[in-house]
């Protein structure tokens, strides 16, 4: 499976030209988790997500070796299910706050609807990882993981 993305390039001049280029996005694997419904979902993860497994491509194993048990890890998700078309709204939903530019928000309705969870892994077993604090539904694409740096001269 992979996401085909439609883009702009810019020109170096001074007025900006847009031109059509896309690129492409390869999940490297998915989640699996209890959560099946965006609306039972809680909005963050450190608000009542259940334990969750990252299934990862076995392709990608000999990128998985330094993972380990409580260790922080920053999760990179295609929320499949967002609307693409949203650029204002209420934030968490509270029709009582002021809309807000989805910019500024965490909303997973937004132009490239790219998911970004701050996790602290459980276990690795093989290809799977199991994490706390990921709020994304079974079924929704991994994008990439990445570290989350103390020192950035430490990596």
């Amino acid at each position: 499976m992979a996401l085909v993305l439609a883009g702009v390039r810019r020109s170096s001049s001074a007025l900006v030209s847009l031109r059509p280029v896309s690129y492409e996005l390869r999940p490297i694997g998915v989640v699996e988790s209890p959560l099946s419904d965006t609306a039972l979902a809680p909005n963050q993860g450190d608000e009542g997500a259940p334990l969750a497994w990252l299934a990862i491509d076995p392709a990608y194993a000999p990128a998985l070796t330094d993972l380990a048990p409580g260790a922080p890890l920053i999760v990179l998700t295609w929320l499949h299910q967002a609307s693409r078309d949203v650029l204002r709204l209420h934030p968490r939903g509270d029709t009582t706050r002021p809309e807000a530019g989805v910019f500024s928000t965490r909303s997973p309705d937004r132009p490239n609807p790219i998911g970004m969870h701050v996790v602290e892994i459980v276990a690795v077993e093989g290809t799977r990882i199991q994490v706390r604090d990921l709020e994304a539904i079974d079924g929704t694409p991994v994008i990439d993981l990445k570290p989350v740096l103390g020192d950035v001269g430490t990596r």
